[in-house]
């Protein structure tokens, strides 16, 4: 099983796979400043996108890879 960690938007990167509180996977695609917002665009597994706008110190729950060196 693959764990979960607490991310700000800020550190989000294209290639996180976000997870909601029920287990779906998102994986993010494209990330950009809007304002002082951070516009976060993903893919869902079946190949819908979509996108969301939060700021900067909001939290998003990410899926930790196996093999990655995240604390």
């Amino acid at each position: 099983m693959n764990d979960i960690e607490l991310r700000q938007t800020r550190e989000l990167r294209v290639g996180d796979t976000l997870v909601n509180t029920r287990g779906r996977h998102y994986e993010i695609t494209r990330i950009r400043r809007i304002g002082r917002g951070i516009r976060v665009e993903y893919a869902t597994a079946d190949g819908a996108a979509g996108r969301f706008t939060a700021a900067p110190e909001a939290v998003s729950r990410v899926l930790v890879a196996p093999f990655s060196h995240a604390a």
